[in-house]
């Protein structure tokens, strides 16, 4: 899923304008409703996408790709921040003009200003096009397995204190008939963590427990984000939610049972939104 700001307030590399009136033209009656439910924009879903600033036209306008960090409505227009994607070269509209089918671009949209919200995997296609290279990390290989659209993993403390907060979720998920694992479930690799990152890039969804602010699954959160994963944020203490990661919605439990049971509840509510 990828925003697509087409904006003449946009330019610069890292702030601009777009108006209200004009948020979510052409975009999926299902995805308004989604993202703008009671007519007010869910600013921390919409900024887990990567975003497409360009200008209107079809020729070599310069666009680029990027990731949005603030969004405020002032007056009759959304103040925009954002950071530009350097592993993305700069693209043109020419180009992404070639790409519109793919990209489920309506030929309009190259001449009025807008934002819309594409469910396109927007990574993809521009690997498929050559246009951004997939990144290729050194410490561990990224699985070449296909996503599974109902696997659900989760990034937990391997230990007892979490284990009924796993099995309590795990049973939830598969009852509403998905998959759900976390990496002690299985052992295809010599090294653990080649298998934490098998199930993160295999995964739909990746659900992080912060609790306990647990380094490893900080670590494991940033993976799934920088991936472009679904990731729902959850915690036993408000306090263990990282500065970085406040402005993400991220659901509080208590760690007892009628709390996970509780929170597998809301995770499975969350899942049917998103996956």
């Amino acid at each position: 899923m990828f925003n697509l700001i087409v904006s003449t307030g946009v330019q610069s590399d890292t702030s601009g304008t777009i108006l209200a009136a004009r948020v979510f033209e052409y975009t999926e009656d299902a995805l308004k409703i989604r993202f703008m439910p009671n007519g007010r924009l869910n600013v921390s879903d919409v900024m887990s996408f990567p975003t497409v600033f360009m200008q209107e036209g079809l020729d070599d306008e310069v666009a680029g790709v990027g990731w949005l960090s603030r969004i405020e409505l002032q007056g009759r227009d959304y103040q925009l921040n954002f950071a530009l994607d350097s592993a993305v070269p700069r693209l043109t509209n020419k180009a992404i003009h070639e790409m519109a089918s793919d990209l489920r671009m309506d030929e309009w949209e190259f001449s009025r200003n807008h934002w819309a919200i594409k469910d396109v995997d927007l990574f993809r296609i521009l690997y498929k096009q050559k246009m951004g290279e997939r990144p290729t990390p050194r410490v561990f290989p990224l699985s070449q397995t296909p996503v599974n659209s109902k696997l659900v993993s989760m990034m937990m403390p391997f230990a007892a204190s979490s284990t009924e907060t796993y099995r309590a979720v795990k049973a939830a998920v598969e009852g509403a008939g998905y998959e759900c694992h976390r990496a002690d479930d299985f052992w295809h690799n010599p090294h653990v963590m080649h298998d934490v990152i098998e199930l993160i890039t295999t995964s739909r969804v990746i659900i992080c427990d912060l609790s306990g602010k647990n380094p490893n699954v900080f670590y494991e959160a940033g993976i799934a984000h920088t991936l472009g994963k679904e990731v729902i944020l959850i915690t036993q203490h408000e306090d263990d939610v990282p500065f970085d990661l406040r402005p993400l919605r991220y659901i509080p439990y208590l760690n007892n049972g009628e709390g996970r049971q509780d929170l597998a509840m809301k995770i499975v509510a969350r899942l049917q939104t998103v996956a």
